[in-house]
């Protein structure tokens, strides 16, 4: 009897209820401003995006090539911050000031930390020399110390900003100084600015700083946004007679976190002005919608063949997404999946989809993975499972 049954259970097809893989999360659609908005904006360049999703809220030439002055020193920092985290530098190593690095303070263009010829600067006085006081000779200092040249820390910073995806971005020196090759878009900046406050959150502080005094002369933060009530906690302002006058500048309110970056504008009140408005705009007229939690139970799913009837499906982050005031209760979502589930089911096995809709748009995808592990009966009751599918069709009573 034990044969037949086994022979018989071995003849069964095998049933499988599990859903196809599904894609990895995918980032909300571009969101374009609408373009009365865009009209408005007296900058040459604008770009503002919701970092907690990805999405685009405004896009005016955001991949237009554009001198970017001294915004260029966030790569600068950029290639120090990395250093620091990899244990290559600390913040007290000191760095010698070079004539080159010293007679920088006394061009006609740009400005300066002033730093004493042949004295050495510590390596965290040199990041908010940068940072704070946009300093030219701090910048040669830091490329000196840190590659050994200005040209090799210059080639650093091009293979970095290949690295992060800065694909229309080139770099010819290490404070942003005009020169025919040094270029950057507002969409990369955008990214550079992502990375900055996403990869080194034990040093993104110093972009907050409002002033530094170095060889007795105090400077305050040429970043205008950082002394209004907008949430600002950096990043950098540029200027070039080229270009106008520009910024990079990132703000949280509530635990949501936008990057905005404009170019072009004639002088630094403008700037000022309509990097405020545009920064109220992305808080004022678009919405964080958070759908669903990390881990957290979506719903229970049913299985066959299994020790346990269902199990619970999660996403593995959580899901959320940035629309329109106006439209967020139009935000749905829904599942993709087969039931039931055959087992074994492996804890963290993708079994479905998660997506974010909003009428027939679908804005984002998320993977629904297994909340729990749950294994297949034992041989007998497997068999009589079985076999009352067959003769049934029903895996359960």
């Amino acid at each position: 009897m034990r044969f037949l049954i086994a022979l018989l259970l071995a003849l069964l097809p095998s049933h499988s209820f599990a859903a196809k893989s599904a894609p990895k999360p995918v980032a909300a659609p571009v969101e374009k401003a609408a373009p009365e908005m865009v009209g408005g904006s007296i900058a040459k360049q604008a770009y503002l995006i919701d970092m907690n999703t990805h999405t685009v809220l405004l896009d005016k030439g955001g991949e237009v090539k554009m001198p970017t002055s001294s915004m260029s020193k966030m790569m600068t920092v950029y290639v120090m911050f990395e250093a620091l985290k990899a244990g290559k530098v600390a913040l007290s190593d000191e760095y010698t000031v070079s004539e080159k690095a010293w007679r920088s303070t006394y061009k006609a263009e740009g400005s300066s930390s002033f730093m004493p010829l042949n004295s050495k600067v510590k390596v965290e006085d040199l990041i908010r020399g940068i940072i704070i006081q946009s300093g030219n000779d701090a910048t040669i200092v830091m490329a000196e110390g840190l590659a050994g040249s200005e040209s090799a820390f210059v080639a650093a910073m091009n293979d970095k900003a290949q690295q992060l995806g800065m694909k229309n971005s080139h770099f010819a020196n290490p404070s942003g100084l005009p020169e025919p090759e040094h270029y950057s878009t507002p969409q990369d900046l955008a990214l550079l600015a992502w990375h900055l406050i996403h990869d080194f959150p034990e040093y993104y502080h110093y972009f907050a700083e409002k002033e530094f005094t170095f060889n007795n002369i105090k400077q305050g933060n040429r970043n205008p946004l950082l002394y209004k009530n907008l949430g600002v906690d950096g990043l950098k302002t540029g200027h070039a007679d080229e270009a106008g006058y520009g910024i990079t500048a990132s703000a949280i309110r509530n635990g949501r976190r936008l990057i905005l970056v404009v170019n072009g504008l004639g002088n630094m009140q403008e700037r000022s002005d309509e990097a405020q408005r545009l920064i109220n705009y992305g808080y004022d007229e678009f919405a964080l919608v958070n759908v669903a939690k990390k881990d957290e139970a979506i719903r229970n799913v049913k299985v066959a063949f299994g020790k346990a009837k269902t199990v619970p499906v999660a996403i593995t982050s959580d899901a959320s997404v940035t629309v329109r005031n106006t439209e967020r209760s139009k935000v749905k979502t829904n599942v993709q999946l087969s039931e039931p589930i055959e087992a074994p089911i492996a804890k963290g096995t993708e079994i479905g989809k998660f997506n974010v809709l909003m009428g027939d748009e679908k804005l984002a995808t998320y993977p629904l993975v297994a909340g729990e592990s749950v294994p297949k009966l034992g041989f007998f009751p497997l068999m009589w499972a079985k076999l009352r599918f067959m003769i049934t069709g029903k895996y359960d009573e």
